[in-house]
């Protein structure tokens, strides 16, 4: 039977950085779903797993999932040979709701790009992460900017646990200054070269570019259209997760933010890009990112930048590439006639980059879920390349190891028939062996390597700036 869901309007607006620090940054299941410092529309959505709370993760590999309850200390996790969209859908559907404003309530988490590779039967490495992992969140914070509106959602249960936790909840928020903290920064001084973690990147600029002329030599030979091609850069450091994500927060601002703290292993994105939404009215939105440009020191040189970004054949032709792409994966789950480009080749400026950004939509055809067009879309052509099963497969054989959650997406998936996932880009992921991040860029025939290997090194600067920067207070 369906869970009611219930609702609380606070009557004062608070930060969601305040109350993240205050109720969330030791938490170790919790996951922030941030708007941006300075949003004035959008939500942001905290949350934190209490006793019952369910979390899911998958070995794409093996066929397997594990079930487990974290913050009972005496639930054992269980693993059966499952699919984790089939899971991930009993758990929707056995919390399904009507309600029209039910708020943002259901899965919360990511798929790594390994699962997206079994999912179009290529070959994929074993990554360290798990190839899905999603919290379920009954009970949420949500921040709505343009009103400046705190809310207090949550599925009711049987018992009064959820309303008890409601009246805390409040009582914690209400109590807290309105003012927001001060942003994490980096050490105001550069760290000494005793202080520097050892900084690895799994292909070293020659190699790179070798690596970009055998994407060419590739598509000379009609195997592919596009290759996005990544390189990975592995950080000998373990920060406290939600220090280095305020401070990635503070240095890189974005409307796709994300903190997501699972035990030993947390994402922190800075992420400017969409990969799926899903409305209430099943309109389903993607806005493939492709095409960069550095920001500019000054005015003037930004503006150069920016024109130069939108007349070069290169990129202008390397962004159509991906729009078509994703066009024929919406036609899988779309109305008959619906799909649609409502807005190509538009620029967007975030603090390090310019990026060239289109938008597809389609209406989602019945009976299918938002769920089935994440499936029918993942992984983001954007970070594949096309053909897609053909860019992979080339992919795999020069990339020299996994992506792991990067180039995956992460989000929610709503019990309301709703989703919003972002793609996992311009992140650092946490694990027990350290800090890694991914970087990237589609590679055409017209691409030069000493400008392909710059932008991965554009997109990967700020991350590496906060990492160098933490105190290694985790060990």
């Amino acid at each position: 039977m369906p869970r009611r869901t219930r609702t609380r309007t606070l009557h004062a607006w608070r930060d969601p950085e305040v109350v993240f620090r205050a109720l969330h940054a030791s938490a170790p299941y919790a996951v922030w779903l941030d708007g941006g410092a300075d949003a004035a529309s959008g939500i942001s959505v905290l949350a934190a797993a209490h006793p019952g709370s369910v979390f899911v993760t998958a070995d794409a590999a093996a066929g397997t999932v594990t079930q487990a309850t974290p913050v009972d200390a005496d639930a054992e996790p269980m693993t059966h040979g499952a699919s984790v969209f089939d899971v991930l859908a009993d758990g929707l559907r056995d919390a399904a709701t009507d309600e029209a404003d039910s708020g943002p309530l259901g899965w919360f988490g990511w798929f790594g790009y390994e699962l997206g590779a079994h999912l179009n039967e290529v070959p994929a490495d074993r990554a360290e992460t798990p190839d899905a992992a999603f919290l379920f969140v009954d009970r949420a914070i949500v921040f709505d900017h343009a009103a400046r509106q705190v809310r207090l959602v949550w599925l009711e249960s049987e018992d009064d646990s959820d309303a008890a936790w409601a009246d805390e909840v409040e009582a914690a928020i209400v109590a807290l200054d309105e003012a927001p903290a001060p942003p994490s920064r980096p050490h105001p001084h550069p760290p000494t070269r005793a202080e520097r973690p050892a900084v690895r990147w799994r292909h070293e600029p020659d190699r790179y570019a070798e690596l970009i002329a055998s994407c060419q030599a590739a598509i000379v030979r009609g195997d592919a259209y596009q290759l996005c091609l990544t390189n990975r850069v592995d950080v000998d450091i373990r920060p406290d997760p939600a220090t280095a994500y305020l401070a990635l927060r503070a240095s890189s601002p974005s409307h796709h933010g994300g903190y997501l703290r699972f035990g030993n292993l947390a994402l922190l994105s800075a992420s400017p890009e969409l990969f799926l939404h899903v409305g209430a009215d099943r309109i389903v939105s993607t806005k493939p990112m492709k095409g960069t440009r550095p920001r500019g020191a000054d005015a003037t040189t930004d503006e150069a930048l920016r024109t130069e970004l939108i007349a070069s054949e290169k990129e202008r032709a390397e962004n159509l590439m991906i729009v078509d792409l994703m066009r024929n994966d919406l036609g899988r789950i779309a109305e008959l006639g619906s799909v649609s480009v409502p807005s190509l080749l538009e620029v967007e400026e975030y603090a390090h980059v310019h990026q060239l950004v289109s938008t597809v939509q389609a209406r989602l055809r019945h009976p299918l879920t938002a769920l089935d067009a994440a499936q029918a879309a993942f992984p983001a052509g954007s970070m594949t390349g096309a053909p897609k099963r053909s860019a992979m497969t080339i992919l795999h054989e020069l990339e020299g190891g996994p992506r792991g959650v990067y180039s995956g997406t992460f989000g929610y998936l709503g019990v309301d028939g709703t989703a919003d996932l972002a793609m996992v880009i311009r992140s650092i992921v946490l694990t027990p062996s350290g800090a890694s991040i991914g970087t990237g860029g589609g590679i055409t025939a017209l691409s030069v390597a000493d400008e392909e290997i710059e932008e991965t090194r554009v997109k990967a600067r700020a991350l590496l700036t906060v990492l160098r920067g933490a105190s290694d207070r985790a060990e």
